[in-house]
């Protein structure tokens, strides 16, 4: 990978987060090309240094280069960034694929998990890229709304990579005085903790809208947290990576702060809007609304007991009541309290 001021990045997607990211390494002096789908979206920045759809109100750095093909975007690139929805992962790393070198580092930003496979994004670019590429394959995640990120607010994160190596020469990249990155090998543990988050988000958003008070939300907070660990512990990740920056930090982020889409969905289905009524009304896809389809699906195949999960999937997809999946919740058999039981 070359040096600082040479660094060429390719970001993939200009959702809130993608543009964001790409914004950071901008003004760090690397030279970074956008992928852009929309092409209003291009038009903004190209034209405004503005995404006025996904990240309104904030001026980006005038060096980010939109575009919109793959192959201006991946040309003679040292870094590739993904950042687009789960649910359209394994299409745009197909389309990637004859523009990507397999020398060059992969590092996903994305949160969630496929649905119908039931794979993490390593797994999804397992099946696409070469060994080559997977032995470069990063993962970023960690407490960080976009909004906070590209106004320069305090953040710290985490990039894992099998290859620590690899992950301590990532950490500089996107390292600045206001964005703290840490580094792990738990590739795994930390996908898992940046998807299953979501669903409790929902969750914790639900019981909010409910006016069910903070100590509903510490418990849900708490003992999601467990289940997440049970599952990634069960896939082989580490239990400690859960007690993180990409675990416990992300959870809490996701499950309190009003910037959460996540949080904002089980919010407003709390106060009684159908899910069809609130997802038309967001522009940007709340990734825990399908990825809940996937823990639910995954937790049963991994033979992993997640009750928040299941009572999420109930109300997001049999139309249960809220208040009806608390009530249950809470008359569930009474047992020892253990970090994943």
């Amino acid at each position: 990978m070359a040096e600082r001021e040479t660094v060429r990045v390719a970001a993939i997607g200009a959702g809130s987060w993608g543009t964001a990211l790409a914004n950071l390494l901008a003004e760090k002096g690397y030279k970074v090309d956008l992928w852009v789908r929309e092409e209003e979206v291009y038009n903004q920045i190209k034209d405004e240094h503005i995404n006025r759809t996904f990240l309104p109100d904030v001026e980006l750095c005038h060096h980010l280069n939109p575009v919109r093909s793959f192959e201006k975007a991946l040309y003679r690139k040292d870094l590739i960034m993904m950042v687009v929805p789960s649910q359209f992962y394994r299409t745009v790393l197909m389309e990637m694929k004859p523009y990507l070198s397999s020398d060059i580092p992969v590092v996903s930003a994305t949160k969630g998990i496929e649905n119908n496979s039931l794979k993490i994004m390593s797994e999804v670019a397992e099946e696409i890229l070469s060994k080559d590429h997977m032995s470069r394959f990063a993962c970023l995640a960690g407490p960080s709304f976009a909004k906070e990120v590209v106004r320069k607010m305090p953040t710290a994160i985490t990039v894992a990579c099998p290859d620590i190596s690899l992950a301590e020469r990532l950490q500089q990249i996107y390292n600045t005085p206001f964005f703290r990155v840490y580094t792990s090998d738990d590739l795994v543990g930390v996908e898992l903790c940046g998807a299953l988050k979501n669903v409790i988000a929902i969750a914790a958003g639900a019981a909010d809208g409910l006016n069910y008070g903070l100590n509903a939300r510490a418990a849900l907070i708490t003992r999601g947290l467990a289940e997440i660990t049970r599952l990634g512990v069960k896939m082989g990740a580490e239990p400690m990576t859960f007690a993180g920056l990409a675990g416990m930090g992300d959870l809490v982020l996701t499950c309190t702060g009003d910037l959460s889409r996540n949080r904002t969905v089980g919010f407003k289905l709390g106060q009684g809007l159908s899910l069809d009524e609130i997802v038309g009304s967001m522009n940007m896809v709340a990734e825990g609304v399908k990825t809940t389809l996937s823990a639910y699906e995954l937790a049963k195949k991994m033979g992993v007991d997640m009750p928040l999960v299941n009572q999420t999937y109930e109300v997001l997809y049999n139309g249960k009541d809220p208040r009806v999946a608390v009530k249950e919740l809470m008359s569930r058999a009474l047992k020892e309290e253990a970090a994943y039981r």
